[in-house]
């Protein structure tokens, strides 16, 4: 290659990378939006291409994707709504509950009297006396409220948006799924080499398997907890399990559920239905967290349980939820090369001197 075409290359390659680093500057806020649609349409793909396979033309083109994405939109949705409802056909009551608590205090429940005199006093001080100086419900003002609930409303509508973004993305992606894959297949071809597609099926592998370690065992540790609460006569029981649910697909954040729900049966004077739900979910999120979620992810992907844990807490402290699913990917890809290149070293030192 001529000096000049050297000089060709380098400018092209410094163009595309300006291209692409400023590319990801104006699409900053929808990136999580489209690594969503990706994952969807990555977990999906299975189902989508056995009902493709029984449908030609326009519905299997343009009908059946709108339908998949419909599908998926319902399945969010449905259970968010429900939860709505129930915390919105409760709200005025709580407001009402709340603003007489402020005004005269919580008086120390009955089973507060079989515990340490320190937490009788306690209680006194900050729940009970409106007039004592460090009462906890006389520092929430009116105003914190309302700005607190114009930040949860804001935060909401830009939730709204980018899954709306999200089911957009999604429906584009089936719909020309096969150009897509084919692009994606020649560019990896060009970058990695022959080991490109084996590095993608591993990622596509990993994204499969955790949604099936994190969803399907958060979906069992929510109906398990869901009998548990209303055998136990908790309140609400079924949104309850639904949040439970929800929680588990972040290792041990069903956790969070569970304090909340024996908190509930202690208000109500039941400290012993306490300790039985909160027993009873920890052995759930033990067996769920310890023995079948990573048997789960780390069977599909071949990755050891620790590097299965770091991929999915480090994921999620570092990108959110999304990190839930990107961690473990990453994490897969990472140790398969390294397979790769310690069973290569290993190769070349047995190989015969020549």
């Amino acid at each position: 290659m001529t000096r000049r075409g050297t000089e060709a290359r380098r400018a092209r390659l410094v163009l595309v990378a300006l291209l692409v680093a400023l590319a990801l500057w104006i699409v900053r806020e929808f990136l999580p939006a489209l690594a969503w649609a990706v994952i969807i349409a990555v977990a999906i793909d299975p189902l989508y291409l056995r009902l493709r396979g029984r449908w030609n033309g326009r519905i299997a083109r343009v009908l059946l994707p709108a339908a998949i994405t419909l599908a998926v939109a319902l399945v969010v949705l449905v259970p968010l709504l429900f939860a709505i409802g129930q915390v919105l056909a409760e709200a005025r009551q709580i407001a009402q509950g709340f603003e007489w608590a402020r005004n005269n205090g919580i008086a120390p429940p009955v089973w507060l009297d079989g515990m340490a005199p320190f937490a009788r006093a306690w209680w006194q001080a900050h729940l009970a006396d409106p007039h004592a100086p460090g009462f906890v419900l006389g520092r929430m003002l009116d105003v914190d409220v309302v700005m607190h609930g114009r930040l949860i409303g804001s935060n909401l509508m830009h939730r709204a948006v980018v899954f709306a973004f999200t089911l957009m993305t999604l429906f584009f992606l089936l719909r020309d799924r096969d150009s897509i894959v084919e692009q994606c297949l020649r560019a990896s071809d060009r970058v990695f080499g022959p080991a490109g597609e084996r590095i993608g099926r591993q990622a596509i592998n990993s994204v499969r398997a955790t949604i099936d370690g994190l969803v399907l065992v958060g979906i069992g540790e929510g109906a398990v907890m869901t009998i548990v609460y209303s055998l136990l006569g908790t309140p609400h029981p079924i949104m309850l399990g639904i949040l439970t649910a929800v929680a588990a697909t972040i290792p041990f954040g069903a956790a969070v559920m569970f304090a909340v729900a024996a908190a509930l049966q202690i208000a109500m004077g039941s400290p012993l239905n306490a300790g039985i739900i909160v027993v009873s979910g920890l052995v759930v999120l033990a067996v769920a967290d310890h023995l079948v979620r990573p048997a789960i992810i780390g069977g599909a992907t071949r990755l050891p349980f620790l590097w299965v844990l770091i991929g999915i807490l480090g994921g999620a402290a570092t990108f959110g939820i999304l990190g839930l699913f990107v961690g473990p990917a990453t994490m897969a890809v990472l140790v398969m090369l390294w397979r790769d290149f310690s069973d290569g070293a290993a190769a070349e030192d047995q190989a015969p001197p020549t």
